[in-house]
């Protein structure tokens, strides 16, 4: 059993890269930029990072990201570098660990480029992070959907709707047919919608549906607030029989979460706003592969990772890789079910199932259900269609002949 903690980077410098290499695993562990009095060799030997690889990959003409502080006369390389940090540097402790994976590598002036890849960690860090309560096989069980993705959507406008409004949207779409439905990540307990009216008109419908027809639609509540807020949001959520809850993951952090997470008697759906700041330069940042097993071990059971030919700047490669990783074993916790949104419809169906080999889904539509031609309900239609297609290894042209939903979705988005 291995008791290293190791990482994965992609860097670029001008500097020699044995000599970049050395300089992050000593900014990240008992060296800095001079040897210090306390820094004896015993030390060194018990808790200094070490590097463990480093592969070149290339020259580039011109720094990625500035301030760089560049050597004259030297090109600029590229190199995937894995590190690896003694367990005893960090103990069980999350936050420390992310900065010591993630910490001010970032800034240092040798580098004009560095990116978190991916992370390994020893099996104790199960122990004291169990991981998501319930992943994808507790979801469907409360979701009642088993051999399919889950199809949802969003509550749309985003803000602006009353609890009683809000409620109306609901009642529609769950008549429509829908297994999931959440709120927008930027309504939480605003004045115009505060969060335990909300709750208590949408359950009623939820409620009245389920006792009619003996499905009871998920719904996520965004809870995302203060520690204490979130705690009792959760605890109301509960006693008004919701089967899910919401959060912001990078605008509550690790530890409330993980708080959250102890206390959740309901699924966690992790919304990943404001990603984009960690990912979207090729140079700087986090790649989702580390940034889904540092939620996972926290505890959250849906992790979005968009979708394949989605309204964002992410490319389906990436999408995909995302979607796999949660996927993917990680330390015998529980898998978080990858919920991909942004812009689909039943039109990416079968590329995705044939990228990924799995209907471990949710895969949320708005504009793709709601705006079908022939109404919600034949939106809702169209994508499960589109889902059976993709299993059945039919292309959607062909099942579309005897499915008119899934037909006039085609007709209509493409």
């Amino acid at each position: 059993m291995s008791t290293l903690i190791k990482a994965n980077y992609l860097i670029e410098t001008s500097y020699d890269l044995e000599q970049a290499a050395s300089i992050m695993a000593g900014e990240q562990s008992c060296g800095t930029f001079l040897r210090t009095p306390g820094e004896t060799d015993e030390l060194r030997e018990n808790h200094a990072a070490r590097v463990i690889s480093i592969e070149p990959r290339g020259q580039v003409e011109s720094p990625s990201l500035p301030g760089a502080r560049l050597k004259e006369g030297r090109g600029i390389q590229r190199a995937l570098v894995t590190l690896a940090w003694p367990l005893s540097n960090v103990g069980m402790n999350l936050p420390s660990l992310v900065s010591t994976v993630a910490g001010n590598l970032f800034e240092l002036a040798p580098f004009s480029g560095l990116k978190l890849l991916d992370i390994d960690l020893p099996e104790e860090f199960a122990v004291k992070y169990p991981g998501p309560k319930f992943g994808i096989a507790g979801t469907r069980t409360l979701n009642g959907v088993f051999h399919r993705p889950i199809i949802g959507t969003i509550i749309k406008p985003s803000v602006g709707l009353s609890p009683s409004q809000t409620a109306d949207q609901s009642r529609l779409l769950i008549e429509a047919g829908l297994d999931f439905i959440k709120d927008d990540e930027l309504q939480g307990d605003a004045p115009h919608c505060p969060f335990e009216k909300r709750v208590n008109e949408v359950m009623r419908v939820i409620n009245k549906h389920a006792d009619r027809t003996g499905k009871k639609v998920m719904y996520a509540f965004n809870l995302s607030g203060d520690l204490d807020d979130m705690l009792r949001r959760h605890d109301y959520l509960v006693s008004q029989g919701a089967t899910c809850l919401m959060v912001n993951l990078n605008s509550v952090g690790i530890s409330a979460i993980h708080h959250l997470s102890k206390h959740a008697e309901i699924p966690i759906h992790g919304h990943r706003n404001g990603w984009g700041m960690l990912s979207r330069s090729p140079s700087l940042g986090m790649e989702f592969p580390a940034y889904q097993k540092i939620w996972r071990l926290v505890g959250v059971d849906h992790m979005h990772t968009n979708g394949i030919r989605n309204k964002f700047c992410e490319d389906d490669q990436s999408v995909i890789r995302s979607i796999r990783s949660c996927l993917d074993p990680f330390l015998g916790l529980k898998s978080p079910m990858p919920v991909l949104s942004s812009g689909q419809w039943a039109g990416q169906t079968v590329d995705t199932y044939r990228a990924v080999k799995s209907v471990d889904l949710m895969y949320l539509c708005g504009g793709g259900i709601v705006g079908h031609p022939s109404g919600i309900e034949a939106g809702v239609k169209s994508v499960i269609q589109a889902w059976e297609a993709a299993m059945l290894d039919r292309t959607l042209e062909e099942y579309a002949g005897a499915h008119p939903e899934l037909k006039a979705a085609l007709d209509f988005f493409n």
